[in-house]
């Protein structure tokens, strides 16, 4: 039996931290070998967002060097940058034209950036019509996503039987794969680690960063065991491991961080190396490679559905 296909996305927007690692790098890592799996670099997706073309053009480097650096395989995993790929936003298009603006109007991502009172621009709005191109041009079958991601899958599922019900039966309906759940990765200040709260700790930073990291970790001078550090701990180190360290090291903080630091770094370390060892050169031929393996997939998709839309004569 042919194996069922997954796709994912990799949205380009800058340095990843451990957090990063633990919520999405490594649960992909650990089941993508089992599908016929896809990683799309989704580079129009972070123009809603990134306006610097060359930050754009560094990043979409960089998180191709990111996974692969984590494990990931391009000789079992098709790896490609949708501008590559035209058909995304030919489809885009061609679902607009089925869709409704009050049916846009209940994405989750617009509505709670219309609530805070900030522009809100019309990819955002149109966000989830692009994602459901991505995912249904390759009759994908799994699309792993995080429980608040559920909603973009729905609404390609959605799509699929508007166009089904107009034109015919064409796209098969995706279903989510909900990404087990680690728990948020709490960052140096206890709070849920993001880019956006400043309390990172850099996945592939060096030594030095991961350690000034670490040591800003906030800690509470009444207890005899650190909180925050001991809730980063857990990701690196079981229950049973950590229970022996923080017993012997009542009141240690210096010292409890400094083991962190050592426990991150035995991670991290060999991925890093690994990272520094791809070059700008190796990305752009795998995008390549990637690239053409996706464009045959998408065309042959997109010559069916110009054929039923009656664009073809």
């Amino acid at each position: 039996m042919a194996r069922k296909r997954l796709l994912t996305g990799l949205q380009p927007s800058g340095a990843l931290h451990i957090g990063n690692y633990f919520g999405a790098l490594k649960p992909f890592v650990d089941t993508y070998g089992e599908y016929e799996s896809t990683l799309m670099v989704a580079d129009y997706h972070a123009l809603t967002t990134l306006k610097d073309p060359l930050q754009l053009q560094r990043n979409i480097l960089d998180i191709v060097k990111d996974y692969i650096a984590v494990g990931v395989n391009p000789e079992r995993a098709t790896i490609f940058q949708q501008s590559h790929v035209q058909a995304h936003t030919e489809l885009t298009w061609i679902f607009n034209c089925l869709v409704s603006r009050s049916f846009l109007e209940l994405g989750h991502a617009y509505k709670d950036k219309e609530a805070r009172g900030l522009d809100a621009n019309v990819g955002l709005f149109d966000y989830p019509v692009l994602m459901a191109a991505d995912i249904l041009l390759y009759d994908t079958d799994v699309v792993p996503v995080g429980t608040d991601q559920k909603q973009h899958i729905e609404y390609a599922r959605e799509i699929a039987g508007k166009f089904n019900t107009a034109y015919g039966e064409t796209f098969m309906p995706p279903k989510e794969q909900i990404l087990k759940e680690v728990g948020a990765v709490p960052g140096t200040d206890g709070k849920k680690m993001s880019k956006s709260y400043g309390n990172t700790i850099p996945l592939f930073g060096t030594h030095d960063e991961i350690a000034k990291a670490v040591m800003g970790i906030v800690t509470d001078s009444k207890g005899e065991s650190p909180e925050f550090v001991y809730a980063i701990h857990s990701f690196f180190k079981s229950r049973d491991e950590l229970r022996k360290i923080y017993l012997d090291n009542k009141g240690k903080y210096k010292t409890l961080k400094e083991i962190l630091i050592n426990d991150i770094e035995a991670v991290v370390a060999p991925m890093r190396e690994k990272r520094a060892s791809i070059t700008d050169a190796d990305v752009k031929n795998i995008l390549k490679d990637g690239g053409e393996r996706a464009r045959d997939i998408a065309e042959t998709k997109m010559r069916d559905v110009r054929q039923k839309i009656g664009v073809t004569l």
